[in-house]
């Protein structure tokens, strides 16, 4: 098989049809038909059934076509690479992040990096973790934080941040007025719950266990920052990271100490083997500046 026929595959299941896959690639149909009998009997595999004159997808042509997906992502890939490079050079930096540090702490550490005095550009990214540790993996990213619930196997890896969670809640909430939130209050009020597979949910329902206490959260959501738009609407109280949490504050969310200490960890990840460049040493001193001040306003918050 050659790439003519994985891209002429790769169009027809994209668009559905021979007749609309001709036009995306500019050649007639009989020149499509022919390029899939090719593969066809070159892989040894029937991808097609024909079928009143249509071609229709086999499961072989769905599994191939998730690894034609793979292949042709690493090509973008490397495509958006050659052109950040003629259009910067090596003066680009290329940063990934979970949400609970993305949406707030990044942006004040990256308007204090001051890209423009430096000249240099930068790609930031807000992802999931295992989104982080993927791109990380395969030189996309410079370097990464993401969460502790995945393996680092393989990769250069140091806690970032670990740091106790704290209760989030409306100022209105009859809860507002108490200086420590004590286990049972979690189960004697309506709960906002990150999801079953985060590392910090696991952890307080671990804790509350060994005061035999059930979580029985009323609503579920993966990340900090729903949290705290939920609490903020009145919706209940939740555990968040309370980094995230500060950018609410001014909105009207209260954040109160939790009588179980239940950690937030945050790594920093990149590739081992790979020196940061001195453009992401910078970054990162930079970056743990800021920190150190978010952390300040924190323990502020907290009275």
């Amino acid at each position: 098989m050659d790439m003519r026929e994985i891209q002429v595959f790769r169009a027809v299941m994209q668009a559905g049809t021979t007749s609309k896959a001709a036009n995306l690639l500019g050649i007639s149909q009989p020149a499509i038909s022919q390029s899939i009998r090719k593969l066809e009997e070159s892989s040894g595999l029937r991808l097609f059934d024909r079928v009143r004159g249509r071609l229709v997808a086999t499961p072989e042509a769905g599994a191939l076509m998730e690894e034609v997906d793979r292949c042709f992502a690493g090509f973008e890939l490397i495509e958006h690479r050659i052109r950040s490079l003629k259009s910067f050079g090596v003066g680009r930096l290329a940063i990934g992040s979970l949400p609970a540090l993305g949406t707030g702490f990044m942006p004040r550490a990256i308007a204090a990096f001051g890209l423009v005095d430096r000249g240099l550009q930068m790609s930031f990214q807000i992802m999931s973790s295992r989104e982080v540790l993927r791109q990380v993996a395969a030189g996309q990213l410079d370097f990464g934080l993401m969460a502790d619930e995945l393996s680092v196997a393989g990769l250069e890896h140091s806690v970032f941040l670990r740091t106790p969670g704290v209760i989030a809640m409306h100022s209105r909430h009859p809860l507002a007025n108490k200086k420590i939130i004590d286990a049972r209050d979690l189960v004697e009020h309506p709960f906002i719950a990150l999801n079953p597979e985060d590392a910090s949910r696991r952890r307080l329902e671990a804790a509350l266990q060994t005061v035999d206490l059930n979580l029985r959260p009323m609503l579920e959501t993966p990340y900090s920052n729903s949290v705290c738009e939920f609490a903020l609407n009145g919706v209940g109280i939740g555990m968040v990271h309370p980094i995230m949490a500060l950018d609410y504050l001014s909105r009207g969310l209260t954040i109160k100490r939790l009588s179980l200490e239940i950690s937030f960890t945050s790594l920093l990840v990149f590739r081992s083997g790979t020196p940061l460049s001195g453009n992401a040493k910078a970054m990162l001193k930079v970056m743990r500046i800021q920190l150190e001040n978010d952390l300040k306003k924190m323990q502020a918050a907290l009275g």
